[in-house]
């Protein structure tokens, strides 16, 4: 009995693992892709020729613009499935006992194909957090522009921003208008809380965003007693605004999460927990942006195995 496999052979083994698995994988991807097409977007597809007029150009491009998304929920599953049917056939076929008998460990068996489980996974996670945001802003736009005939949006109206410190409020800001692109905004108030009461509030009629600051103008500030009362303290032809949003994050914060990129739903999260707003959503579509890609690694530790118990 040898204690091994020679060096040599080595890459025959490798090349024999990954060749079980390396066909239900792509039948895997094909399947599950079919499986999530048919279960979802192709009734939406449908309703949209059906109902809207739709052109076949249009569809087409919805349905390539959704692929990146679906393929890349279909390779964890996928994997799973390479890995129960390539070890179930190698256990079958007595292929694991005739290289344990020659000394081959199951851990240097199932090796390749754990690596290449963490391929697939980097390039799920890669591909989540370049493609597929991509495609999904290029679907939205082509859903919002080209389906409903809107205009592109070239301001935001009626704009909320809440700031607190420490779970207290301390600061509301509405802008009646912003131009995300060029920084400019109309109709500023800014009230500040002290204590859970009003303290004073600032009105501008304009604002702009300049050197990466924000500056209020023409502009006045109002003191607010206990009783209520309201007295002017002072008015001003340009004052800093401190603002940790910039025109960029106003914007981002009002698009839909599933088209950003982990860095900019971060930055999302973190902007909403300085408003006050509940984050426990976006928490949980970052926490499985990371999850799903790397879930392929442990569905293929699942799938050996299951897959290599001896069968009858």
């Amino acid at each position: 009995m040898f204690s091994g496999i020679r060096n040599s052979d080595e890459f025959v083994l490798d090349r024999l693992v990954l060749g079980q698995v390396a066909a239900p994988f792509v039948f895997g991807i094909m399947s599950f892709s079919v499986i999530l097409v048919a279960g979802d977007l192709l009734f939406k597809l449908a309703a949209l020729v059906v109902q809207r007029g739709v052109s076949l150009g249009v569809v087409t491009r919805l349905f390539l613009y959704s692929l990146p998304r679906i393929v890349a929920l279909s390779l964890p599953m996928s994997c799973l499935l390479a890995s129960l049917l390539g070890f179930g056939s190698m256990s079958a076929n007595s292929e694991l006992v005739a290289l344990k008998s020659v000394g081959v460990s199951f851990a240097r068996i199932v090796r390749p194909l754990v690596l290449a489980s963490v391929a697939v996974s980097i390039t799920a996670f890669l591909a989540n957090e370049t493609l597929v945001p991509l495609c999904s802003r290029a679907a939205a736009n082509v859903m919002r522009f080209e389906v409903f005939r809107s205009v592109p949006p070239v301001l935001k109206e009626s704009v909320f921003i809440r700031e607190e410190e420490g779970g207290v409020l301390k600061r509301v800001l509405y802008i009646g208008t912003v131009k995300p692109r060029s920084g400019e905004m109309s109709d500023i108030l800014v009230q500040e809380f002290e204590e859970g009461r009003i303290k004073r509030f600032v009105s501008a009629p304009r604002g702009i965003w300049s050197d990466g600051v924000w500056w209020l103008e023409g502009g006045q500030v109002f003191e607010v007693s206990e009783d209520g009362s309201v007295r002017t303290l002072f008015a001003f032809e340009r004052q800093k605004l401190n603002l940790l949003s910039s025109p960029s994050n106003i914007d981002s914060s009002m698009s839909d999460p599933s088209e950003m990129s982990l860095p900019e739903l971060y930055r999302t999260i973190k902007l909403a927990v300085t408003q006050g707003n509940d984050t426990g959503e976006l928490w949980m579509l970052f926490n499985l942006r990371i999850a799903v890609p790397w879930s392929s690694v442990v569905l293929v530790l699942v799938g050996e195995s299951v897959g290599s118990r001896p069968q009858r």
